[in-house]
């Protein structure tokens, strides 16, 4: 799943993220590159604390979304991939049946956005689950 955080660096601190989606969510780093690898370790906890509780996982809002509040103003932003599958613990393989075209599809955009087709499939489960959640 993909995530929009935002990155702040005031004169003599060091970088600071907020990741919008996940209430609560915060890192930091001395520089942008371990700011985000610091987002990513972040956001993995926060949602392993989610399922822990029992807890729905926020579905990711686009980026433009947040842009424009003042909160985030003056922030640099970012989109981070976290792979949400390897959070739930133990693994559990499945048989399912799906048409073959549809299949092609989830392989490609999988394959064209760093993916697998478990990986993919189960992100996009979680996001159901959550949006339906809201309803």
């Amino acid at each position: 799943m993909r995530f929009p955080i935002v990155i702040h660096k005031d004169k003599d601190s060091d970088y600071g993220v907020i990741v919008p989606d996940l209430l609560g969510c915060y890192s930091a780093g001395d520089s942008a590159d371990e700011a985000l690898s610091n987002a990513i370790e972040a956001i993995e906890c926060h949602v392993e604390g989610l399922l822990a509780d029992g807890e729905p996982i926020p579905a990711a809002k686009p980026l433009e979304h947040y842009q424009h509040k003042k909160d985030f103003a003056g922030g640099i932003w970012a989109l981070v991939d976290v792979d949400l599958s390897k959070l739930s613990g133990r693994v559990k393989r499945i048989n399912i049946t799906i048409p073959e075209r549809i299949l092609s599809q989830i392989d490609a955009y999988a394959s064209s956005h760093g993916e697998t087709r478990s990986g993919l499939l189960a992100h996009a489960a979680l996001g159901y689950v959550s949006s339906q959640s809201k309803s």
